[in-house]
């Protein structure tokens, strides 16, 4: 997959831009056409944390329709939703390189683990997919099991790269 480091995007032909335009897994970078451009790594931090508490919310939501209500057809939409925020491809942009520090609990660890990082975030996806299916099937004892897998999948992406 090509992939094009952040200032390279943004500064096409300026030649701080081209010299800074290392792509690489240190890098983060956004693929032609996925994710949000930032225009400064702390943009990043405050629009990556608003994601996350997102979906943490989506998450408990999902709980509540299906684990109390046994709901699945309600659950529908926040699946669909948890499914496009819960991505690598829409979160891993926000995680440019440096962008961790003053107003950040991401750990730089991040940048020098890059591959197993994006490996969470393929476990994450394989959790929420996991999810979905037992909520079409109305299989409300799964949904619960896969519900708390995902926590677990977050909880432990959160141990080795959150403060």
């Amino acid at each position: 997959m090509l992939r094009k480091s952040l200032m390279a995007v943004l500064a096409p032909g300026m030649a701080l831009g081209l010299a800074l335009g290392v792509a690489g897994p240190l890098q983060a970078e956004t693929p032609a056409d996925e994710g949000p451009l930032f225009e400064d790594p702390r943009h990043a931090v405050t629009w990556r944390r608003e994601e996350l508490k997102g979906i943490e919310r989506l998450v408990r939501q999902l709980r509540f329709d299906l684990v109390n209500n046994r709901d699945a057809q309600g659950a529908a939409p926040r699946l669909e939703e948890l499914a496009e925020l819960a991505s690598g491809a829409h979160l891993l942009p926000a995680f440019i390189e440096g962008s961790h520090g003053r107003g950040s609990e991401a750990r730089a660890r991040i940048w020098e683990e890059w591959e197993e990082f994006e490996a969470g975030f393929a476990a994450l996806e394989e959790r929420v997919s996991a999810l979905r299916d037992a909520a079409e099937a109305e299989d409300y004892r799964l949904a619960t099991r896969e519900l708390s897998d995902l926590s677990l999948t977050c909880r432990s992406c959160h141990r080795r790269y959150r403060y």
